[in-house]
């Protein structure tokens, strides 16, 4: 039997595995019989999710969520291009969880790292969430809608329960309001928000800002907010939205500046670029925030959160870096010293067609193990590449391209010379 075996485990997976993807796929439902293992809410579809369904795409699940991977219309390099110079539109799969009542603040910060007090009613906030050992769970986009009224759009990963688990003796409400978000994005993603709301464009909108805004003449709630590190920002769909009439609305006049609908494609390597982690892959239960650059965003002075203690105690040295890779993509797992051993991990991988070479994130063994170190990669095509680690982000290291301060859209690759 050909199997292939799983470095650091006694798993065993057979090669005609290892060559497959596995997507979920819309099919027409036919027959009236129930299927009563076919949970919908295992596989819930994005309210937009119809305008995707011309171009026979294939879906992952995020959150329980059904997030669009491929569309047969565009490729990876045109929805990249598209976000860089243009404006794209993505239905997600985050998930916003409500915590509502007195206590709401008091109990969002004994669960995440910062201080909550610190943030006004009306913005948003960069969080997550660490076990009692410090590992992270998963991270997100808090909305401070008032002081009693939190929404935490998470990335994908298991908090709802988290939550539940530790509101004993808080007194708050944890909720999914079956709230759903998409992302606009891009340098003309502003011009197209400004010709879709009714009425004025909000008055304070900068960065991290969230607004109440009517769209279609329905009142949604935006945030400039997204994971590409373009300008941009997200909408917010609740239930008692008209899903499909504000979506037209944006569609519609999207057009005038040639919007494209897209997945996940369209930021997996502008996030790479601009260092923007990944929940389970890039971080996990196992790596603390400091292991991952990430320790800016612990507040050790405040008082008691889950994983204060321990992350008090651990080492605050970051292990986190970029790699860019000569010629060819790298595939994820064990990243070398040239002609050495193992001396990390390869997280995230991808090829940046602005830069044109592979582009990744990795964690090493050694804290002294850094920017401008030579390594080796094994490729998605089995042959051995080098590359060279690096400074995340690897361009644009002052976001002034997300907070619209820097306006100069590219109109070529700029190949790195390495």
């Amino acid at each position: 039997m050909n199997y292939h075996q799983v470095k650091g485990s006694k798993l065993k997976v057979h090669q005609e595995i290892l060559k497959r993807r596995y997507v979920i796929k819309g099919l027409v439902n036919e027959g009236s019989r129930p299927v009563e293992l076919a949970h919908p809410e295992n596989s819930s579809s994005h309210p937009l999710s119809y305008m995707e369904l011309p171009f026979d795409p294939e879906y992952t699940l995020y959150n329980n969520r059904m997030t669009p991977e491929f569309l047969n219309n565009v490729s990876p390099d045109e929805q990249y291009w598209a976000v860089r110079q243009g404006v794209i539109l993505r239905n997600t799969g985050e998930f916003p969880v409500e915590i509502s009542g007195p206590e709401a603040e008091k109990f969002a910060n004994f669960i995440f790292t910062r201080e909550m007090s610190k943030f006004k009613p009306g913005r948003c906030s960069y969080q997550f969430a660490c076990l009692y050992n410090g590992g992270m769970i998963t991270d997100g986009v808090m909305l401070h809608l008032k002081r009693s009224l939190l929404w935490m759009a998470q990335a994908d990963g298991e908090l709802f329960k988290w939550y539940q688990a530790h509101a004993n003796g808080f007194d708050v409400v944890v909720r999914d309001p079956k709230v759903w978000v998409s992302q606009i994005q891009g340098p003309k993603s502003m011009q197209v928000l400004s010709e879709v709301i009714d009425g004025e464009f909000p008055r304070q909108w900068n960065y991290f800002d969230l607004a109440e805004v009517r769209i279609a003449g329905d009142p949604v709630i935006i945030t400039r907010t997204g994971f590409t590190n373009e300008l941009g920002w997200e909408i917010y769909f609740r239930p008692e939205n008209n899903c499909e009439l504000i979506g037209k609305k944006i569609w519609e006049v999207g057009q005038k500046y040639n919007i494209m609908l897209c997945g996940t494609p369209a930021f997996r390597a502008r996030r790479i670029e601009a260092g923007l982690l990944s929940a389970g892959a890039d971080f996990n239960e196992l790596t603390t925030p400091y292991e991952v650059g990430l320790g800016q965003f612990v507040d050790l002075k405040k008082d008691d959160f889950i994983g204060k203690t321990s992350l008090m105690q651990s080492n605050k040295n970051n292990k986190l870096w970029g790699i860019k890779v000569r010629g060819g993509i790298a595939r994820k797992g064990d990243l070398f010293a040239v002609n050495g051993p193992v001396i990390g991990k390869i997280t995230s991988s991808t090829w940046s067609p602005y830069l044109e070479c592979g582009v990744g994130i990795v964690r090493v063994e050694d804290c002294n193990v850094g920017p401008g170190v030579e390594v080796a990669t094994i490729g998605l095509d089995g042959k051995e590449y080098f590359g060279k680690l690096c400074t995340l982000p690897m361009y644009d290291e002052k976001g002034l391209i997300v907070r619209g301060k820097y306006s100069d859209i590219p109109t070529q690759a700029e190949p790195w010379v390495g």
